[in-house]
């Protein structure tokens, strides 16, 4: 395990700049470059403000503000995004760059490295953009805003340890990655995004607990809705949860790592 990390960190110039050079491909192959790493998840968020608004709108407490349920969609929204970034790319990670593993002698933890990297630069992008857009609509978070790279950080922790075991896997079982993005849409679903999590009838609260993305999101409505630090007692569960997958799909990807390229 110390081997991959250091050696990872001995390749910390390659990661960093081919983080660079695939954010600089979207930005040359599109006239509108990098905003189209914002303007699909804002473009969702659109969708359902309009859609839904009328519906749950009356039944958010505590703010006062016409645009309020907009503003509990982005909240959520950007939670997501960087979760669902890291798990989809990791799926077909090693896939992708089958033939780059076979040409070419690098550690293969830089893979998913570099697409934490991406990842975070993108939802960072997104990330102001709805600070913008708070602006805009008259709502300005507040000091609370300081724990939001600890709540990031837990996220990719969590994203990663499900993603890179996901990735692994699919190099072996090729039907994981048909499974997975219908598996990604019910779990989207089962999270307090798109709906208050009171509005959940109390028979299936219960099975809550079985969704470590719920005290994350809940924390970051907290911090960008209601400006308020994030209940740290719900969010212990999820960390030990997001540690021990993380350590587990390392732990996966070391035992796997010979096998793979033959793989593919």
């Amino acid at each position: 395990m110390f081997n991959m990390l250091s050696s990872a960190w001995r390749y910390r110039f390659f990661i960093f700049s081919s983080i660079k050079t695939e954010l600089r491909t979207k930005f040359i192959r599109s006239r509108l470059g990098g905003l189209w790493m914002i303007l699909n998840p804002l473009a969702q968020v659109i969708i359902f403000a309009f859609v839904l608004s009328a519906v749950l709108s009356a039944r958010l407490p505590g703010i006062n503000n016409q645009y309020a349920y907009a503003i509990y969609l982005m909240a959520g929204t950007l939670g997501w995004t960087l979760f669902a970034e890291i798990v989809n790319r990791c799926l077909t990670l090693f896939i992708d760059n089958g033939n780059i593993l076979k040409k070419l002698a690098f550690p293969k933890i830089a893979l998913p490295l570099i697409v934490m990297g991406s990842a975070l630069v993108n939802n960072l992008l997104l990330f102001i953009a709805i600070l913008a857009i708070f602006g805009l609509l008259g709502h300005t978070p507040g000091m609370a805003l300081l724990w939001l790279p600890i709540l990031m950080a837990i996220m990719v922790a969590l994203a990663l340890g499900i993603g890179l075991t996901l990735g692994i896997l699919n190099v072996f079982i090729r039907d994981i990655g048909q499974v997975v993005p219908v598996v990604m849409q019910f779990v989207f679903w089962l999270t307090p995004i798109v709906y208050m999590a009171n509005i959940i009838p109390a028979q299936y609260h219960s099975w809550l607990v079985c969704n470590p993305l719920i005290p994350i999101v809940t924390a970051y409505q907290d911090i960008l809705l209601y400006n308020r630090a994030p209940q740290w007692l719900d969010l212990t569960n999820t960390l030990i949860i997001a540690l021990v997958l993380l350590l587990g799909s390392l732990v996966l990807f070391r035992k796997a790592s010979p096998e793979m390229v033959d793989q593919l």
